[in-house]
């Protein structure tokens, strides 16, 4: 056979096989856009299609392309890839790990106002990660004036800014966090094996186990979503900074969670104070877990980009057309969606932030400082 002609058609049995699950697969995610207990409008269910192959792109990043040998961060987040609870301040990059060798990380912390790395345990086959094996931030490491910073990833002991490798570590995730996303500097990340192999050679068991990785990782994604609506027009109590996590969670934030569903001429005023913290903001979501497009409506909103009241509050609006408020989070066209707030290295829990609904035009809405 030479170059130009095709390999034979048995020549990968078994990625051909699973190739073919993962195809039928993506056909059957279609159906999860017509969910009787979900209704989604007319907005999301565009988005759903999206949101289908975009978890399949990030499904192949960080299973089949790939290597705990000579590993590369790759961005699993940003304006075209929308999943797992994004927004639009942060960028993500993850990286695969061999538990039992040692990675130097290497970086420079541009103008994130928040970073840290997190190596996450658990399976090794596609599944969700199921605890964190530790977690490194920019208060831990030492950061040169020019911003540059050393890690050692490895399973001994090492001199400086160092983070255990445990037997059940998988990958790494890094996060910088921007208050200027659009014009800050984002943070530099470079990863690299200490005496990696000379070469690999590719196997069809070995493609097939990590086309199968892939698979169980879709599947699993599928299973969480579209989120149910919940309580309209509230926001729950924030939970504390967790000891444990699922998934990839960050392991030094809180979270709160609310939700929306509003009239055209309907906005929700959110009132609230945050702790002291390293950063914090609110983001609105679709059922598929994703924000809306903040490439034309601010659809999220961080500390410091919110005007605050004089007592140093703050007073947050989402509503489907502009109602005259600094802080206004645009719906983007949708009547109902998802409401997440975070806040990284807070010195307490967050108190619970209020929420009611006003009518615009209305002495209510006039008395938030809404037109």
């Amino acid at each position: 056979m030479t170059a130009a002609e095709p390999a034979a058609p048995g020549a990968a049995p078994l990625t051909a096989g699973v190739f073919h699950e993962l195809l039928d697969e993506l056909r059957s995610l279609e159906d999860r856009l017509r969910l009787p207990d979900v209704p989604l409008d007319a907005a999301s269910v565009l988005e759903g299609y999206q949101w289908i192959f975009t978890i399949l792109g990030v499904a192949l990043d960080v299973n089949v392309w790939a290597d705990r040998d000579r590993p590369r961060f790759v961005d699993i987040v940003g304006p075209y890839r929308k999943w797992g609870g994004d927004n639009a301040d942060a960028f993500y990059r993850f990286a695969p790990i061999d538990p039992s060798r040692t990675y130097r990380v290497t970086g420079r912390r541009g103008d994130a106002a928040y970073l840290s790395l997190t190596v996450y345990g658990g399976p090794d086959d596609g599944r969700y990660s199921e605890r964190i094996v530790g977690t490194v931030n920019d208060r831990a490491l030492e950061i040169a004036p020019d911003g540059a910073f050393t890690l050692v990833l490895s399973p001994e002991p090492h001199d400086g800014p160092w983070l255990r490798l445990e037997p059940d570590a998988v990958c790494a995730i890094t996060r910088d966090y921007l208050a200027d996303p659009e014009g800050g500097r984002r943070a530099e990340w470079r990863i690299e094996a200490v005496d990696p192999p000379a070469t690999r050679r590719e196997t069809d068991a070995d493609l097939a186990r990590r086309f199968r990785a892939a698979l169980t990782w879709v599947r699993d994604q599928a299973r969480i979503v579209p989120l149910p609506l919940g309580v309209p027009n509230t926001v729950d109590e924030p939970y504390p900074v967790p000891s444990q996590t699922f998934g990839w969670a960050a392991g030094d934030a809180a979270y709160a969670m609310g939700s929306y569903e509003l009239a055209e001429d309907e906005a929700l005023v959110m009132e609230g104070t945050s702790p002291p913290c390293a950063f914090w903001n609110v983001c609105l979501w679709n059922p598929f877990l994703h924000t809306y497009d903040y490439a034309y409506e601010r659809v999220t909103l961080n500390g410091a980009q919110a005007v605050p009241e004089p007592d140093g509050s703050w007073r947050l609006v989402v509503a489907r057309r502009d109602p005259g408020h600094a802080n206004w989070i645009s719906t983007a066209g949708h009547e109902r969606g998802r409401i997440w707030f975070r806040w990284f290295l807070p010195d307490r829990t967050p108190d619970r932030p209020s929420a009611r609904v006003v009518r615009l035009g209305t002495p209510d809405a006039a008395a938030a400082g809404l037109s």
